[in-house]
């Protein structure tokens, strides 16, 4: 008898010992199915209407167009493919039903925020997200780095929440107007000074969000979140500031902030690339990668093109989410290697300098953009970039043919600059019904300069010549730095 109650005993142990794995289990698979299902109901809503996609209005407080449902099936996309990704990750760890809680509520309030036309609705739900991001930054609560993480990111993401708060209730209180919609047609009747506040206050709560130079260091801070939380913060939550430009396009123009958005992002894309370049933590590489891709995204808000920054988040939450769910494979088959100095031989050059001038003539086709002296002409600049960078890469490969090195690029950028103009201009037919969102800028003696500015540091970044500046280099590696109580040294009480 008494062999019969011990064995009861313990299998009432073990049940109880598996039952939060199993709620986790459990979680994780409604999550999934709920997560999967409203991605595809939104994929299926953008094709079926496309272009002309409908307007829900509810009593004026959320409003659900086109660019609701692209932003909604992007964000449900990443947190299902991170969820069903997590759901083998994070067996055995004991906040992982925490974590999923966590993930899916962020999930929902980002698309609150992105429906919301109420400006209560909108500050809370931007709070929302913030609050959210910083207890998954944390979620493991034994440990005081993540502990010390989680307040020092929430500090960030309540100041960009007051700046907000500080903007829209400006714009409120002269208007006497709490909707969104009717604000942005507003705002000639108001005077210059307090459309100038206002847009400034809601330009920092964006650059905070996205990690922009100098409000870079919570991203740096927040490395002590489980890798499918920081996919979801580099493939979701930074991107968030390009949603709120897009939103405020009006306010923008009408304040001519945009040179303040191109110079504050591209200094940032300039100076990220370099400092992920003397990083040796792959997770520090891919936040300053992110960085930098912030950066080229409000560059991108500063040129007037609103359209080619969502462009650009979707691509880059792609991007980032493969690399962080896989980064760990990559350590596993990687060793430890000397950095190469980039030495260009002349017919490598001539490639280069052929299929980027291809590639920006092939943009220019399919969007129209670059064609007249405004600032699209950066935008086929930056597409002549990235293809002459990786027109580079392949050319200098050894193992390639010289017949494979010619057909390679040129098949590759027909596809993807194809891919890519196609995109932008499906997403520039979402957004058509609001305003300033695709709207070309006149050239401008500040854009020339910069313009120039830009070209030297990223060939002085790209040739390596900073490594000859030993105060430049030990300036980027002291601002690459995370705050000092969220990595592996400090010590604190548990």
């Amino acid at each position: 008898m008494t062999s019969h109650n011990n064995l009861l005993t313990d299998a009432s142990v073990a049940s109880q010992a598996n039952s939060p794995a199993n709620s986790s289990q459990q979680l994780s698979k409604i999550f999934n199915v709920v997560l999967w299902l409203s991605c595809l109901i939104n994929i299926g809503v953008l094709v079926f209407f496309f272009p002309d996609i409908p307007e829900w209005n509810y009593n004026n407080l959320l409003i659900i167009n086109g660019f609701t449902v692209l932003i909604w099936a992007t964000v449900t996309f990443f947190s299902a493919l991170i969820s069903s990704y997590s759901k083998n990750y994070l067996i055995g760890f004991r906040y992982a039903s925490r974590f999923k809680l966590l993930s899916f509520g962020f999930t929902l309030a980002l698309m609150l925020f992105v429906m919301s036309n109420h400006v209560a609705l909108i500050i809370l739900s931007w709070l929302l997200i913030g609050f959210l991001m910083s207890r998954l930054i944390g979620v493991d609560r034994e440990w005081a780095e993540a502990r010390e993480a989680a307040k020092f990111t929430l500090k960030y993401f309540l100041a960009g929440t007051f700046f907000l708060a500080a903007g829209l209730g400006l714009l409120a209180f002269q208007l006497d107007n709490y909707f969104l919609k009717e604000m942005i047609t507003q705002l000639d009747n108001l005077p210059y000074h307090i459309v100038l506040i206002a847009a400034i206050c809601i330009i920092i709560a964006a650059i905070i969000q996205s990690a922009i130079y100098p409000f870079h260091k919570w991203l740096l801070s927040a490395m002590t979140s489980p890798t499918p939380a920081s996919a979801l913060m580099h493939a979701g939550f930074v991107n968030g500031s390009g949603i709120l430009l897009a939103l405020f396009a009006s306010l923008i123009f009408v304040s001519e902030t945009h040179e303040v958005l191109l110079i504050i992002g591209g200094l940032t894309a300039i100076m990220a690339q370099f400092t992920k370049l003397i990083q040796v933590n792959v997770k520090h590489k891919l936040a300053c990668s992110t960085i930098a891709q912030m950066g080229f995204m409000i560059m991108q808000c500063g040129l007037g093109f609103y359209n080619a920054a969502v462009v650009h988040l979707i691509l880059h939450g792609f991007y980032k989410a493969y690399l962080f769910l896989s980064s760990g494979e990559e350590i596993k088959h990687s060793a430890p290697q000397e950095s190469k100095r980039i030495l260009i031989k002349p017919l490598q050059a001539v490639a280069v300098l052929i299929f980027g001038t291809i590639a920006a003539i092939f943009f220019s086709f399919i969007t129209g953009k670059g064609t007249a002296l405004d600032s699209g002409i950066f935008l086929t600049l930056i597409v002549a970039i990235t293809v002459g960078q990786v027109t580079y890469n392949i050319v200098k490969e050894k193992s390639l043919s010289t017949g494979q090195k010619i057909i390679i690029p040129a098949v590759l950028f027909l596809l993807g600059i194809g891919a890519y103009g196609l995109m932008y201009n499906a997403v520039t037919a979402i957004m058509s019904d609001m305003p300033y969102v695709a709207q070309a800028l006149p050239l401008s003696a500040v854009q020339i300069i910069f313009g120039i500015v830009f070209l030297l540091g990223f060939f002085i970044m790209k040739l390596g010549y900073y490594r000859k500046i030993p105060w430049l280099y030990v300036k980027l590696l002291n601002d690459s730095q995370p705050y000092k109580k969220t990595i592996l040294t400090y010590k604190s009480k548990s």
